[in-house]
């Protein structure tokens, strides 16, 4: 099936010549009015393609709120910037807004909630998704804002980057790019376009086996270091799919991890199908996904001049916020049944909580 988006690639590839995985899911993901984010407010949820904790329903971000007030008392400050990036339409940002306010009204009077976000149709539907919190919403908008006072967090977002696809191969690495055959998008081995990505592999020591393809998330790495520059003080807080470079860039995932979800069914990662890597199908109708680096981003955040407090998974870091909050015994009531089967799915063994990590780092 021809669409927009795949027309707009092939016809960057015919006037440029091969262009870049990193590139293509560029394109793919965001490309204005094309793009599979660039479309549509949202794309979770059990009618999206992809289900997340926000999804599950408010008591995700109850949780956070808890955790981001005692954030706030730590700091002392009379304001508190509260700045979500990857905020979609606001609907995590509104569930925090929601438990602030009902259960710590002088944390909430605080907050100046900052959204980040870089799709149009999504941006657009923020002002209404926090209505009942205009007087706290300070800032919507693409860019991460500056002298951040308070909390950066951002929930599956780095996973979202364009990432490079590299191969190891007999005579050393090599880069993936994505080119025309014959009308049909195909995807070919060359040169590296940066030497970013060697070292990056270098830095993270990691030697890839022959044969084996892997990606490199340079966009994440940037991202983090960008973030810790605005961060005048307080916390960034990453949730969010991946590994240690280590296991991430083992023979275990020799095929890489870049892969496609279309209607909460996943497609292979990386490899070489006759008909071509799944990701390449109908470019912008289907997300696109990688693992993340968590080593990487741990060393972009250090040499940033951020402390790292703690890399944990998503069950650890709730389990340890409900240790402190009386939120459980409140969930006990009877009319709270539908919160209490959320918080099971939250913190469920093999499902979002022992697959999602949280990486929390500070400037003091």
């Amino acid at each position: 099936m021809d669409t927009d988006c795949r027309a707009l690639i092939a016809e960057r590839i015919r006037q440029r010549g091969p262009v870049t995985v990193a590139e293509f899911m560029d394109l793919a993901l965001y490309a204005p009015e094309v793009g599979y984010y660039a479309r549509a407010a949202q794309r979770s949820g059990r009618t999206g393609d992809f289900f997340t904790s926000v999804d599950t329903g408010p008591v995700f971000g109850a949780l956070l709120a808890e955790r981001f007030a005692s954030f706030w008392r730590s700091m002392g400050s009379a304001r508190f910037d509260l700045v979500e990036a990857g905020a979609g339409n606001g609907r995590l940002s509104r569930d925090i807004l929601d438990a602030a306010a009902r259960r710590h009204p002088d944390f909430y009077r605080a907050i100046a909630a900052q959204l980040v976000e870089r799709s149009g149709p999504a941006r657009a539907a923020q002002r209404e998704t926090l209505a009942s919190h205009g007087p706290r919403l300070a800032y919507s908008g693409e860019e991460v804002p500056s002298g951040i006072d308070g909390v950066l967090f951002a929930n599956e977002l780095l996973d979202a980057f364009p990432v490079h696809l590299v191969e190891m191969g007999q005579s050393g690495l090599f880069e993936v790019y994505v080119d025309l055959e014959s009308g049909r998008l195909v995807d070919r081995p060359g040169p590296l376009s940066t030497p970013a990505l060697a070292e990056h592999l270098a830095s993270a020591g990691v030697t890839l086996e022959a044969g084996a393809r892997a990606e490199i998330n340079l966009a994440a790495t940037a991202w983090v270091a960008a973030a810790a520059a605005r961060l005048r003080r307080g916390f960034l807080v990453l949730i969010d799919y991946g590994y240690e470079a280590a296991e991430l860039y083992s023979a275990a995932r020799a095929g890489g991890t870049l892969a496609t979800f279309h209607r909460h069914l996943v497609d292979a990662p990386a490899g070489r199908a006759p008909a071509g890597p799944a990701w390449l199908v109908e470019p912008g109708s289907r997300d696109l996904t990688s693992h993340v680096d968590f080593t990487s981003v741990r060393h972009a955040a250090e040499r940033a001049g951020l402390e790292t407090v703690g890399i944990t998974s998503q069950t650890w870091f709730l389990l340890d916020i409900l240790d402190a909050s009386p939120l459980v015994a409140e969930l006990s009531a009877p009319d709270r049944l539908a919160e209490r089967l959320a918080l099971k799915t939250l913190l469920m063994p093999g499902g979002l909580g022992s697959t999602l990590t949280v990486m929390v780092f500070a400037k003091r």
